[in-house]
């Protein structure tokens, strides 16, 4: 049998955002006791809600500048089976952003072991409160540099 596990800390210390983790309650699991699959996308949130926070500018200081960010698209690779009680670290990355949208790719690992879980990507748009596409770039160029600076940081 392949070899799946990877070091989920490798790099992590030059990196300025911590991974995310979940521990998994038995509500989140299906009749064969793994992890139901609409549950990851609540995790992919929780972890891109964590990430913002930890950028500095949280989803609720967004809203309250009127700002919205949709999911546009979700996209899941199952690599191997989550189960009830295991705790999974969730890497967050943003790999696209030009001001209008956003792609965040994740990394799930099984916290004990560093087996691979899940890959997967968000896409995300800006709209105001109208509903109306907006640039942070032009309308809100602080956040417009803190999403910038991420990816400046990624790519270290």
């Amino acid at each position: 049998m392949k070899d799946t596990r990877i070091d989920i800390y490798k790099g992590i210390q030059s990196r300025k955002i911590k991974p995310y983790e979940h521990h998994v309650k038995f509500y989140e699991t299906d009749q064969m006791g793994i992890v139901h699959h609409s549950n990851y996308i609540r995790w992919m949130e929780e972890a891109r809600m964590d990430l913002m926070e930890q950028m500095g500018y949280s989803y609720k200081m967004m809203e309250e500048a009127e700002i919205i960010s949709p999911v546009l698209s979700v996209q899941c690779e199952y690599k191997s089976m989550v189960r009830f009680s295991d705790t999974i670290v969730i890497e967050t990355k943003i790999s696209r952003y030009n001001g209008i949208k956003l792609t965040v790719q994740y990394r799930m690992t099984d916290k004990e072991t560093g087996e691979l879980r899940t890959m997967a990507i968000s896409e995300h748009c800006f709209l105001n409160r109208s509903g109306k596409p907006i640039s942070l770039k032009h309308s809100y160029p602080e956040i417009d540099t803190k999403f910038f600076q991420m990816m400046d940081e990624e790519e270290e």
